[in-house]
């Protein structure tokens, strides 16, 4: 986490990067090389990607092994609520790119309320799921409780920390593009923080199929 904060880079050098225009070129007839804090960001995706992967792998490893599922003891998990709560962190993921293509137009305003509003629906998902966490610890369901709750908490757990990772290098790039930083020819600052977002949005969606449904 604190790799892809790093890749974000400093305030000043978020704004500086710059990125040629939408079907434009650059002075060389060609397409700009990937900005540094967007190369760093995919990277550390790359890495993130696999980390996720093996978590995956156990939890479904463990749910093979399972005649019953949850296994037997263990409370099941609130489906409708997570439903609700997905769908709130996949508008957010709409909303970032909606944000990139507002700056690309030259719009200021919008990409300062759109990746705003991307703000609000990330903290809103993170509180619900927070919510659902303790109702499930009361049930019963703990780290410690069993292999199950173990892993389901690693592998749910370090997914929000992403999230949270997530929403704090937005509550950066939202604080430069209030100040005027970002503009259609440099905003690799909100490319790199709208990668990390699609990210996160896309791989809940897989550990939603895994984890939750039946």
């Amino acid at each position: 986490m604190k790799a892809a904060m790093q890749s974000f880079g400093r305030a000043d050098t978020l704004a500086a990067m710059p990125v040629a225009p939408a079907g434009g070129e650059g002075d060389s007839g060609g397409a700009s090389p990937i900005p540094s804090n967007v190369l760093g960001v995919a990277v550390f995706i790359a890495a993130e990607t696999m980390l996720f992967g093996g978590l995956l792998s156990a939890f479904m490893i463990l749910r093979a092994e399972n005649a019953q599922w949850p296994p037997v003891g263990q409370p099941r998990l609130p489906l409708p609520i997570t439903t609700v709560n997905s769908f709130v962190l996949f508008a957010s993921g709409w909303m970032v790119i909606s944000a990139i293509r507002a700056i690309r137009k030259g719009d200021r305003k919008a990409l300062t309320a759109r990746l705003l509003l991307t703000l609000i629906l990330g903290a809103t998902f993170l509180l619900v799921q927070g919510a659902e966490w303790i109702r499930l610890i009361k049930f019963g369901l703990s780290v410690s409780s069993s292999l199950y709750g173990g892993l389901f908490y690693t592998l749910v757990g370090m997914h929000a920390v992403h999230v949270m990772g997530a929403v704090a290098a937005l509550c950066v790039v939202l604080r430069l593009a209030r100040r005027d930083r970002y503009s259609r020819n440099e905003y690799s600052g909100v490319i790199a923080c709208a990668l990390y977002w699609c990210f996160v949005v896309l791989l809940w969606g897989i550990i939603y199929a895994t984890v939750y449904l039946d």
